[in-house]
């Protein structure tokens, strides 16, 4: 059983989330030699599976090279995966009519991505207005309309209509371009928004106005998010629940509340010591994680993490871990979780 299926299970929640990705993977070639022949693969996302329910907004963490901006990328299929499935709202994702599964072209009308870089994001030539409207343009939607439209979506993320429609990216500030993106992945009228680090480079004040923003714009327009970050702090405010990677793997995934307050894998524990703290003098309990995650092209055997793991045993090295149900639609994928599986703490992180 996968773990987007145990989570729902565990959940009772609805049986048909609005995006349900099971075992999805994608291995790159590293091309060498005379004839450019396989010489490696580096496995940046390996077997990942999750679902995420109508209305919620599921952030994913994880240090640099987990997976995260890959496995975003899988799901707005600006890549196509190696081996996995999407299905969103009951239909598989497919590439036209004739697959019998939801066309490709339409999957990407209800699920649109705001990146990271909000000035490589945007076309240099045209003016905002015009890359609002291009998309709904490109679905059929009459010049007029798709402008009025654009200016609307600009007065809902805070830019005057007035004084923004006609100036160019260059123009903007990085937080004005980066609501500019925001409107523009709004312009289709999506179910879906994945974010992929949308405030990172943006300064702290900027970065909780635009936050509040895609709160605000969540419940104005009834969207379900798919947030990225490295940072903790941002995911715990604006997260329902929260997947935890660590090398093309989910480690843990959760309650928003579950996974801060009662971390179970030893790695997002990890993650969770090695935050700033709030108050200079207090001491971390635990140290936080040292040392670099091992190289993606040669994992370590079974558990990925057992390398950097205070709790390791033979039976890490042995078997892979298999997702673990602590109750509330918390899940670990680690043998301490798992009752029998060999390990001196099996079975003591169980509900």
């Amino acid at each position: 059983m996968s773990i987007a299926q145990s989570a729902a299970m565990d959940r009772g929640g609805p049986a048909q989330p609005l995006l349900l990705v099971q075992d999805l993977q994608k291995h790159f070639p590293i091309r060498g030699g005379l004839f450019g022949a396989t010489v490696a693969t580096v496995r940046a996302v390996d077997g990942v599976s999750f679902s995420v329910l109508k209305g919620e907004t599921l952030g994913i963490v994880g240090e640099s090279g987990c997976g995260k901006s890959t496995t975003a990328r899988l799901v707005m299929r600006l890549m196509a995966p190696d081996a996995g499935s999407l299905i969103f709202d009951g239909e598989g994702v497919g590439q036209n009519a004739q697959t019998g599964g939801l066309p490709l072209k339409e999957y990407r009308r209800q699920v649109q991505m705001v990146f990271q870089d909000s000035y490589a994001s945007l076309n240099p030539r045209l003016p905002i207005e015009d890359s609002i409207a291009f998309a709904p343009k490109v679905h059929g939607v009459r010049d007029s309309e798709a402008r009025g439209r654009a200016r609307e979506l600009l007065a809902a993320v805070g830019l005057a209509p007035a004084t923004f429609a006609r100036r160019y990216p260059h123009e903007l500030s990085g937080g004005q371009r980066q609501r500019v993106n925001i409107a523009r992945a709004l312009a289709l009228q999506p179910r879906l928004v994945l974010l992929d680090e949308p405030v990172s480079a943006l300064d702290k004040s900027v970065e909780a106005q635009v936050l509040n923003l895609l709160v605000d714009l969540k419940e104005k327009f009834g969207l379900t998010y798919i947030f990225i970050s490295h940072d903790l702090n941002v995911v715990q405010y604006i997260s329902d629940r929260v997947m935890v990677m660590y090398l093309g793997e989910v480690a843990e995934m959760g309650p928003v509340d579950a996974i801060y307050d009662r971390p179970a894998h030893p790695y997002t524990q990890a993650l969770l010591a090695s935050r700033p703290a709030m108050d200079p003098g207090k001491r971390r309990e635990e140290p936080p994680l040292t040392g670099d995650p091992p190289n993606p092209i040669n994992p370590p055997s079974g558990c990925r993490f057992r390398t950097r793991c205070p709790h390791a045993e033979p039976v890490c090295a042995e078997r892979k871990p298999a997702a673990a149900a602590l109750g509330g639609g918390h899940l670990a994928a680690c043998h301490m979780a798992l009752p029998g599986s060999g390990h001196s703490q099996a079975g003591r992180l169980a509900a």
